[in-house]
């Protein structure tokens, strides 16, 4: 049946009389479908259509040209020739198996998909593209080393079957009913980005020049640094810190469902200092193993040396027994110098973005070493204004976040009523025949 939370949404479309249902149903014999029209079919997938395979096009074989490429995750790249006819539907095979795409142009479909350009004479493409997006064929991967799409299984998956013309009008509903929901959420994204970018500009000026635009500036010293209030200082993290260590290997063999916490570089981020709990590993270690030097402390700073080089997590509060893995770099800070949050902040900032990249030398080394975290160059307020500017930055950024937090949820609820849309007019809950020349829309401010 349609998903729970889905539903509340789809009642009140219908009760408020924007579309109406048909006159009568009958049970489908579908769980996710329940009752359809009363003069529509049930048809297995196989019966309408069949999934071909994609064909093997390596980067370095594709020609110049204007043809889009299509992988298990969406376009690829382009080539100079397609493989399939159009329009197309392309599904993910491997990979991010059950993605679904639409394509009105020919495209080449590589081995990681499925495609569909050939159907019965009495489908609809397009509305066929909305069905399979609710049959939620990502998730009935096979269980496999490289997760799979089965196609048998797909082909036997039965679908709720209107008349052609009710498809042609579903397709064409839905086709200007998500092109409208799709505008909206692409506003509240560019929303999100400017605030963003809003944040990023806060934390950039408190970390540089500090509150006061009258401030007195001198040369830092530093070449791509400039100038910094002439009262501060700057330093490298070695001469801010007491102890600075790594992760050390072989910590697999002591995963647990339980025990202590083991913080991967997916517990860290470029756009928070904060520690992300929400996906953790657990670890057993023995006690007087040579990990016990990377057991984590309220106030340390963590850094991701290796892959997403430069995310950050300040640990602000006591989290528990907690160990980093090889990829991470455990700080300990000198809480007589620098305050843990204003350090986090400066790392997580432009300048000290900025260093992490120079220290890969562009981009050509895989990874930092602990030579290079100790020598980053750290602008120092004194102490005091190091805690005035944190709580400045804490304060003006939880504005932003809060505001980002109430868009998101805003597009959530588009998406869901997206969903709850699509399900409505395939499976028949709402009959759009006659709604195609005028369409009403609900405000998704009401929902």
């Amino acid at each position: 049946m349609i998903e729970q939370e889905l539903l509340p949404i789809l009642e009140r479309s219908i009760q408020i009389g924007k579309w109406k249902a048909y006159e009568g149903y009958k049970d489908s014999g579908i769980e996710w479908v329940g009752k359809v029209p009363a003069h529509w079919e049930v048809r297995k997938l196989k019966y309408l259509t069949y999934l071909k395979y994609g064909n093997s096009l390596p980067a370095d074989k594709r020609e110049d040209g204007a043809i889009l490429v299509f992988g298990s995750n969406g376009s690829v790249g382009t080539h100079s020739q397609a493989n399939t006819s159009s329009p197309v539907i392309i599904i993910g095979r491997k990979g991010s198996s059950g993605k679904i795409v639409f394509s009105e142009f020919p495209c080449y479909a590589i081995d990681t998909t499925y495609y569909v350009d050939k159907t019965a004479k009495e489908i609809c493409m397009r509305w066929l593209f909305y069905v399979l997006r609710l049959l939620r064929l990502d998730e009935f991967s096979e269980d496999t080393a490289v997760p799979g799409l089965n196609r048998d299984y797909v082909h036997m998956q039965q679908l709720p079957l209107a008349t052609i013309n009710e498809q042609q009008a579903i397709a064409t509903f839905l086709d200007r009913e998500t092109a409208r929901l799709n505008e909206l959420i692409t506003k509240k994204e560019r929303m999100i980005a400017l605030l963003q970018e809003r944040r990023t500009a806060i934390i950039n000026r408190a970390i540089t020049r500090g509150l006061k635009p009258d401030v007195p500036m001198r040369d830092s010293g530093v070449e791509w640094l400039g100038e910094i209030p002439a009262h501060w200082e700057v330093r490298r993290v070695k001469h801010l810190t007491t102890f600075i260590t790594s992760g050390s290997r072989g910590w697999a063999q002591y995963y647990s469902d339980y025990g202590a916490i083991f913080l991967r570089i997916g517990n860290l981020s470029r756009d928070t200092i904060r520690l992300d709990l929400e996906d953790t590993q657990r670890v057993l270690p023995p006690k007087g193993t040579e990990g016990q030097r990377t057991k984590v402390n309220q106030n340390d700073i963590l850094i991701s040396i290796t892959a997403y080089i430069g995310s950050i997590a300040v640990i602000t509060e006591d989290i528990g027994e907690a160990y980093v893995s090889q990829h991470i770099a455990l700080t300990r800070p000198c809480l007589n110098i620098v305050n843990p949050i204003w350090l986090g902040y400066f790392l997580l900032s432009a300048p000290g973005q900025d260093q992490f990249r120079l220290s890969q030398y562009g981009g050509t080394k895989d990874g930092l070493g602990l030579y290079d975290i100790k020598n980053l160059d750290i602008i120092i307020p004194p102490l005091p204004e190091q805690r005035a500017l944190v709580t400045y930055i804490e304060k003006e950024t939880a504005k932003i976040d809060k505001l980002i937090s109430v868009i998101e949820e805003g597009i959530k609820k588009l998406k869901e009523y997206s969903t709850a849309l699509i399900s409505a007019a395939v499976t028949g809950k709402i009959d759009v025949r006659g709604e195609v020349a005028a369409m009403p829309t609900i405000e998704p401010a009401a929902l």
